[in-house]
């Protein structure tokens, strides 16, 4: 008999099948009314969630199932499962570090491009005819200053491509200074900022981080400086930011992530010419997603045969 399995998300085209050969049996809550509201037939039957660090797994919905194991979310990110409910029930919870990095640094050097040089207005006047009006000059990458909230696994990948591609000083802020690592290191978020032209931001999500990046911050990035969020929505005051930009006291934005996403707020959708937003899909490159897929196979396969699990998140 196959594992039941509830899934969060719509899986790829084809990684159903992938599933399904290993045994499990899956089954869809894509929405949070569907999670808080699940069949009470099969909740009793789940022994395992497939899940994402921004969508979780609450206190609440764990105790509609009482035969859960283990919580598996895809990819780096689980700030939104409550771990200390999952350890109380003695419920494994796994994640996925690493699995996608490559393709989030990809994607923060397309968005600080896209923002530099203001790629997104420039498609749009010319496919609405306006080719004349294109001809405008905006700034280079090359040599600016980038500043890293977060110098992990991603933001180490960030920091070779900016330093070895467009000859970027780098510096960092983190809880403690990195042991031998090439870059500057900065004791404060402010002085960082004050010192970047790219402020990158590549921390965890999380209580701990929530707005890390406030008005303050922001003020000290200034009107020269680009604000680039690929972390979580909740590390950056979302207020702040749209007050920023609205009165352009940053240079722009790019947003892979948004503090309560999917829904976006009006007063971004109406921000053009400094803002650039994309739909959480840094992490999304198909070698990414087979590597998170194999990850979370292996960790499902490693519990329900009685091993350790390959990747449980930090105790």
């Amino acid at each position: 008999m196959n594992i039941p399995l509830l899934c969060h998300f719509e899986m790829d085209p084809g990684f159903p099948a992938h599933y399904a050969a290993a045994g499990y049996e899956v089954h869809y809550a894509r929405t949070p009314q569907e999670r808080d509201n699940l069949d009470p037939k099969l909740a009793v039957e789940i022994r395992a969630v497939l899940t994402v660090g921004s969508i979780g797994l609450s206190a609440q919905q764990m105790a509609s199932m009482p035969k859960l194991e283990i919580i598996c979310a895809q990819g780096v990110g689980f700030e939104l499962i409550d771990t200390q409910a999952a350890k109380a029930r003695n419920i494994q919870v796994t994640h996925g570090p690493g699995t996608n990095n490559s393709a989030v640094a990809d994607h923060t050097l397309a968005l600080m491009l896209a923002i530099t040089r203001n790629i997104p207005d420039f498609d749009h006047r010319v496919r609405t005819g306006q080719w004349a009006r294109s001809r405008v000059v905006t700034p280079g990458m090359f040599g600016k200053k980038l500043g890293i909230i977060g110098l992990g696994n991603i933001g180490m990948q960030i920091a070779k491509r900016c330093a070895g591609g467009f000859d970027m000083p780098v510096g960092y802020f983190n809880r403690r200074p990195i042991i031998d690592s090439p870059y500057q290191y900065f004791d404060s978020r402010e002085a960082l900022a004050r010192w970047a032209d790219y402020l990158v931001v590549a921390t965890p999500g999380g209580k701990d981080t929530r707005q890390l990046i406030d008005a303050d911050v922001l003020r000290e990035l200034g009107p020269s400086g680009f604000l680039i969020n690929i972390a979580r929505g909740t590390v950056v005051d979302t207020t702040a930011l749209i007050e920023s930009l609205n009165n352009h006291s940053i240079a722009g934005a790019a947003l892979d992530v948004l503090d309560g996403e999917p829904d976006v707020p009006e007063a971004l959708i109406g921000i053009t010419g400094n803002l650039v937003m994309t739909p959480h899909v840094a992490g999304r490159s198909p070698q990414a997603m087979n590597n998170m897929m194999q990850l979370v196979l292996g960790n499902l396969n490693a519990h329900f045969s009685g091993k350790p699990v390959l990747t449980p998140v930090p105790a």
